[in-house]
């Protein structure tokens, strides 16, 4: 069995190609042919296996999220279950093309060596607080995080490898689009009718729901991701001018849901994720091949418009929530804190994980041990039990160390770099994607200053399904050159078709 990557260009001539060109009588000797080579990542066909793949990976990102974003144990077990059949699934397509696709996007080793980290806070070294020896404070939680973290590297490397041609990038992107909707759609619809019962039937104790989900931050976390889906593709002028009104119509009721959750870092989030998509749009734009077609005047006023269609949105959001909610719906993000909320003492929080980096500078106190190392470092009475440190940058300090920190600074980085560079596709639709994706991963990113939503396993899935679109290399863009592009190349200099059409599913 060979190996493929997902590097491997396309329009490479075939072995051979260039004696066919001679006539047979003219060619010269050829000595003995040398052994084939492993057919190229767009050769390999799309087998049943890797259409299976495509359905799991769309399956797990609506089952992980109705299942109350996939934190209690029984939905945990269930997805590690789905990873497992995934990775089987995986084997089976191996086997019937006789090559392992495995992509070389470099996303994927700062998770790989946050596994790493993780077995080593495991082993008996005598250096932590736990009795057995080890590192880690909590090694059984230590290792349900590190099932965790192997599923959804799992979930992530299939993204990479099997989302592989034009069809598969628009079924992906459509999913977080309609899915997104849809869940907003019935976030607004419980809240309204009854807001603290989940489907209608759970009520959870102690806690604020929204939509499936027990936490309102999480499920603010979850819109922040899907609405820059949409908002990407239409600053990319990637959708055709008769969806624009729906593409819209999405984005503003996932932006209200959100807002209705008055999660204030949710909505703070909301407006840096669509400055992001406004000004780096602009950008891509500017430095993509349209440059070659339009002035500089075109240009000044695409970008104006860009900036206006998301203040205009932010307006309309803040407008239509007061609207339906009333002046309350807005009480608590321009408010003052309540001093009964215990989701509001962060600062106090904050000041505990400081101490816990302090003395575990290096490999922190171990992967999801937090709740257990905190209490020693606790100067408030001990009346909330904390599991999280309500800051997602000062949690991985505190559970990895400096390592984990590097790790996690490498993902971000990488992250950003590459989805930059994608967008100078020529493909449009491409491009929209992966502003968009990149847009929700900087929105989370954000949110992540003042809450722990990346640690909800639905919301970690779909961060890593959208950092796979924004990354994923040029297998997936439509071809510069064919029929119907040059149809449509020849109507766009001759001024007879809208360039904003989207490009054909392969």
């Amino acid at each position: 069995m060979t190996t493929s990557t997902s590097n491997a260009q396309a329009g490479a001539p075939a072995p051979g190609a260039e004696a066919a060109l001679t006539p047979a009588a003219a060619a010269p000797p050829r000595p003995e042919a040398p052994p084939a080579a492993a057919p190229s990542a767009r050769e390999l066909p799309h087998t049943v296996w890797s259409r299976f793949i495509i359905l799991m990976l769309c399956l797990a990102v609506v089952t992980t999220t109705l299942a109350f974003g996939t934190v209690h144990w029984w939905a945990l077990s269930a997805f590690q279950l789905s990873a497992a059949l995934v990775f089987v699934l995986w084997m089976l397509d191996a086997w019937r093309t006789g090559v392992l696709r495995v992509s070389r996007n470099a996303l994927q080793l700062p998770l790989v060596g946050m596994l790493a980290v993780g077995v080593v806070q495991l082993l008996p070294l005598g250096a932590g607080g736990a009795a057995g020896g080890a590192i880690s404070y909590d090694p059984q939680a230590t290792r349900v995080v590190l099932v965790q973290v192997a599923g959804l590297l799992v979930y992530f490397a299939a993204a990479l490898a099997f989302v592989d041609s034009p069809g598969r990038l628009r079924l992906v992107a459509r999913l977080v689009v309609v899915f997104g909707f849809l869940l907003a759609v019935y976030g607004l619809m419980q809240h309204f009718v009854n807001p603290r019962t989940i489907f209608f039937v759970r009520e959870p104790k102690n806690s604020e729901p929204f939509g499936p989900y027990i936490n309102r931050h999480h499920f603010a976390g979850y819109m922040e991701l899907a609405l820059a889906m949409p908002l990407g593709l239409l600053f990319a002028g990637a959708v055709a001018r008769e969806r624009m009104a729906l593409y819209a119509f999405a984005s503003a009721i996932m932006a209200v849901a959100l807002v209705m959750t008055n999660s204030r870092g949710g909505v703070l989030s909301m407006v840096c994720e669509v400055l992001f998509l406004a000004v780096v749009s602009t950008a891509a734009r500017g430095r993509g091949r349209e440059r070659e077609e339009v002035g500089r005047g075109s240009r000044l006023r695409s970008a104006a418009a860009r900036v206006g269609l998301g203040f205009a949105l932010v307006l309309a959001v803040l407008v239509g929530v007061l609207y339906f909610g009333g002046e309350d719906a807005l009480t608590r993000v321009a408010g003052t804190v309540y001093s009964d909320d215990p989701t509001t003492g962060r600062a106090h929080f904050w000041r505990g994980a400081l101490g816990i980096i302090r003395d575990h500078p290096v490999l922190g106190a171990g992967l999801g041990a937090f709740g257990a190392a905190y209490p020693r470092y606790d100067t408030g009475n001990g009346m909330y039990r904390l599991e999280q440190a309500h800051n997602d940058y000062l949690q991985t300090l505190s559970d990895a160390g400096a390592v984990g920190g590097f790790l996690g600074l490498a993902f971000v980085g990488l992250l950003f770099w590459t989805a930059l560079r994608r967008m100078h596709s020529h493909d449009r639709f491409r491009r929209g994607v992966a502003l968009g994706a990149l847009g929700g991963c900087a929105g989370a990113l954000v949110h992540s200053f003042f809450d722990f939503t990346l640690h909800t396993t639905a919301n970690a899935l779909l961060f890593l399904l959208l950092a796979a679109l924004a990354t994923v290399n040029g297998r997936v863009e439509e071809p510069e050159s064919g029929g119907r592009g040059r149809r449509r190349r020849r109507r766009r200099q001759g001024g007879g078709a809208d360039s904003r059409e989207e490009p054909a599913a392969a």
